[in-house]
């Protein structure tokens, strides 16, 4: 449900919202280290896409993420969302130094593609914040 709002807009975010947050907040209480911290890493970005109108909060969208990297301090789409972040909250410098951590984390045997990926988003992103 969250890909397909991600993907698929506002309009069809807003109607799964809800839902979305609810089985996230239910994998957290059944195991918070799920897929090293998936849950944490689905609500920070939940909570970051979502409008504040809505439900959505910075606060709680840097705090899920953060709490996702206590399961994998190396996760790159962890750090590359909480760079979105810190870079939406205008907190710039911060932002490049999780860019960095994302360019510098070794690829992990379960997650080489999306790691791959998110290095090169990580790499865009940086070069437009010089």
């Amino acid at each position: 449900m969250g890909e397909l709002a991600e993907h698929f807009g506002l309009r069809l975010g807003l109607k799964y919202r809800g839902a979305i947050r609810s089985e996230l907040e239910t994998v957290l209480k059944m195991d918070p280290g799920y897929l090293e911290g998936s849950a944490d890493r689905a609500l920070g970005r939940y909570y970051h896409e979502v409008p504040s109108l809505f439900g959505g909060s910075m606060s709680r969208a840097e705090q899920h993420l953060r709490a996702s990297l206590t399961y994998d301090e190396n996760s790159t789409i962890s750090r590359y969302f909480l760079a979105e972040l810190l870079v939406d909250a205008r907190r710039v410098a911060e932002a490049r130094t999780e860019l960095r951590r994302v360019l510098d984390a070794p690829l992990s045997a379960d997650w080489a593609p999306e790691d791959r990926d998110y290095k090169k988003k990580a790499a865009e992103l940086l070069s437009q914040l010089h």
